[in-house]
C-alpha cells in the first residue's frame, strides 16, 4: 500500500546471499517458500534503477498487485546452478515498463504472472499494459522471456521489442495448463536477436503444477493473438514447440519475418499440436498448423489502444 517508491543508486549492489536457500530448496528441507529479494505489494508509482541485484533466494524483483512500475538500468545475476531463481516478475500488475536491463539467472530472466488456479481466478487481477525493451536476457534452465504458467488472472496487452536473448535453454515461452483458467492474449514480440538457444519458441498447455486439489479441471485457459515478428536467431537447436490443449486449442499464433540459423540436423525443426496460426517469411518452414491463409486473425500493434506500446507517465 505504498505510493511513490524509489529504489536507486550509483550502481550499488543488493546481494541476497541466496546460496543457503538454494541448498535447502534442493535438499527438500524447506517447509515454506523462499523469500524474494525485493517485493512490492499493492503499491503505485514504483521506480527501480541503477542497481545490481545478486543471488536472490528466489525472485529478484517482484511487483505484485502494483500499478505504474518502471524498472530501468538494472543488472540481475544468479549463477547457472541456482534453482528456480528468476530476474523480474511482474505479477498481477499493470502499466509496467522494463528497459535497459541485463539479466542472467538460473531459471527465467523475465516472467510475467497473474495468479494461480482458483485463487487467481477469484481475485481476477490481470497483468496488463507491459512494455519491455532494450534488455539482454539469459536463462540457464528456463526461458529468457516467460509468460505464466501462473496466469489465472490473465495476461494481455504486452509489447516486447529490441531484445537480445542468448545462451538460454528456451528463448520465448508461453506456459499454461488445464485448471488455470485465465488467458494469454494480445502479445507482440518484435526485433529480437537470439544466440545459442536450445528451443527458440515454445507454447505449452501442460506446464506447471497446482497449489492444491481444489482447482477446476474444466477451467481451460485461453491462448490467442500472439504475434512474433522480425526475429533473427543463430545457433538454434530447435525452432519451435507449440503444444496446445485439445479442449482449448491455441489460436492466432502468428509469425512474420523470422530467420533462424539451425545448429542441428533434426528431421523436424518444429513440433505443433492443437494450435492454429499464420506465418510468412519464416525459416525454417514452420508446421502446417501455422499456415492459415487468413492474416487478419493476427494481432498487430495497430490493434493496441492508441496504437502504441504501454501507457501512463512512466513511458
Amino acid at each position: 500500500m505504498l505510493r511513490d517508491v524509489v529504489i536507486t543508486g550509483d550502481n550499488g549492489t543488493i546481494d541476497g546471499q541466496g546460496s543457503v536457500w538454494w541448498e535447502w530448496f534442493t535438499s527438500h528441507s524447506l517447509n515454506y517458500t523462499r523469500p524474494h529479494l525485493v517485493e512490492f505489494v499493492s503499491s503505485k508509482d514504483v521506480h527501480v534503477s541503477n542497481i545490481t541485484f545478486l543471488n536472490a533466494p528466489a525472485y529478484n524483483i517482484h511487483p505484485v498487485y502494483c500499478s505504474n512500475v518502471h524498472i530501468h538500468n538494472v543488472s540481475v545475476y544468479a549463477p547457472p546452478g541456482s534453482p528456480y531463481t528468476v530476474g523480474i516478475v511482474p505479477d498481477s500488475s499493470d502499466n509496467v515498463c522494463i528497459e535497459d536491463c541485463n539479466i542472467s539467472t538460473g531459471h527465467d530472466a523475465i516472467a510475467l504472472k497473474s495468479g494461480w488456479d482458483e485463487y487467481g481466478i477469484a481475485y481476477g487481477r490481470p497483468t496488463t499494459n507491459v512494455h519491455i525493451r532494450s534488455v539482454h536476457l539469459q536463462s540457464s534452465t528456463g526461458s529468457s522471456l516467460a509468460f505464466g504458467s501462473e496466469m489465472s488472472g490473465g495476461i494481455s496487452n504486452i509489447q516486447v521489442e529490441h531484445v537480445h536473448l542468448y545462451n538460454s535453454f528456451i528463448g520465448i515461452q508461453f506456459r499454461t495448463t488445464k485448471g488455470r483458467g485465465g488467458y494469454l492474449r494480445e502479445i507482440i514480440i518484435s526485433d529480437a536477436n537470439m544466440l545459442n538457444i536450445n528451443l527458440a519458441f515454445s507454447a505449452i498447455g501442460d506446464y506447471g503444477s497446482h497449489p492444491d486439489d481444489k482447482f477446476n479441471p474444466n477451467a481451460f485457459p485461453s491462448l490467442e493473438k500472439i504475434t512474433l515478428h522480425d526475429i533473427i536467431g543463430k545457433n538454434i537447436i530447435m525452432a519451435g514447440n507449440f503444444s496446445g490443449i485439445q479442449q482449448a486449442p491455441f489460436k492466432s499464433m502468428c509469425l512474420f519475418n523470422i530467420s533462424l540459423s539451425m545448429s542441428s540436423t533434426f528431421s523436424s525443426c518444429w513440433s505443433c499440436s492443437n494450435v492454429s496460426g499464420y506465418s510468412k517469411m519464416v525459416f525454417p518452414e514452420p508446421c502446417a498448423d501455422l499456415k492459415n491463409s487468413n492474416a487478419s486473425l493476427c494481432f498487430s500493434i495497430l490493434m493496441r489502444p492508441n496504437g502504441r506500446g504501454g501507457s501512463g507517465a512512466i513511458l
